[in-house]
């Protein structure tokens, strides 16, 4: 053969590990339901503006504005690669009349300055980045400033003695599976190193396609920072379960919670 013949390119060489990861992890529709739900119900009225912490691709801010024609939505991101990601393929699909109500910033969520919202969410235990209870209060003290008087934040964790152990998870989806892979885990210092990883049908990988290295916190130490830095009522609202005790996706106020081997919950913390 006078030419070589063109390597065909893999599945994992022509996956976008963004679409992998919300087709994986993300699920924004049901997360801005629940926050919308959650605040008129607490407040007796519609929240309109909302900011996304750890906005990615900004996935949560798009669906925000999708919601009500008077919805504005501001995306936090210190990864200016990934924002330019979301306005390519997520804002950029946005009618231009809601494209203009989506304000992204590259910028650290700690010391970025934006109009007051009605509500804060940092989901995906992207907030676990910081590590000290000196850095995580300064954190939540900072979006307490933000939000208005009535305004709330919403936060995620997981726990469940299987966060305590080094493993990996796989679940399969159409066309990939994806690993959650708990690498390494400190007891004395909670310190978790976790990656995610795609495997495809072809046999092709994409090994720490992310890659977290964060602090496991626990409940009672999330309320009592979100108290220590202002807030005047912190609950925990836990999912409840379908007839196999399965996680139904409904989730309401517990003070107790269930000693599960894995768990996720969200926070609500009223300003």
């Amino acid at each position: 053969m006078t030419a070589q013949r063109k390597k065909k390119r893999t599945m994992a060489e022509e996956a976008d590990i963004h679409e992998l990861y919300e087709a994986a992890v993300q699920c924004v529709e049901p997360e801005i339901e629940f926050l919308q739900n959650t605040f008129r119900e607490l407040r007796g009225r519609d929240g309109k503006s909302y900011r996304e912490d750890f906005c990615g691709t900004a996935s949560a801010a798009c669906e925000w504005v999708r919601t009500g024609e008077d919805h504005y939505a501001i995306g936090v991101d210190i990864d200016a690669d990934v924002l330019d990601w979301g306005r390519k393929n997520r804002v950029s699909r946005l009618p231009e009349a809601k494209r203009a109500r989506v304000q992204l910033l590259n910028d650290n969520v700690l010391n970025v300055s934006t109009t007051q919202v009605d509500i804060v969410g940092a989901f995906n235990f992207s907030y676990w980045i910081f590590q000290t209870r000196e850095q995580l209060r300064s954190y939540f003290q900072s979006v307490r400033e933000v939000l208005v008087d009535d305004g709330i934040f919403f936060l995620d964790a997981y726990g469940g003695s299987e966060a305590y152990i080094e493993q990996k998870e796989k679940t399969k989806y159409d066309g990939f599976t994806y690993i959650w892979d708990q690498a390494e885990f400190e007891p004395v210092t909670s310190r978790a190193v976790c990656y995610i990883h795609f495997k495809f049908p072809d046999g092709s990988k994409l090994k720490r396609a992310f890659s977290y290295t964060w602090r496991v916190w626990t409940l009672p130490e999330l309320r009592e920072l979100l108290e220590e830095a202002g807030f005047s009522n912190v609950t925990v609202y836990w999912e409840g379960e379908d007839e196999d005790g399965e996680g139904n996706g409904e989730f309401s106020p517990d003070s107790k919670g269930e000693a599960d081997l894995a768990w996720i919950a969200y926070i609500v913390a009223q300003r």
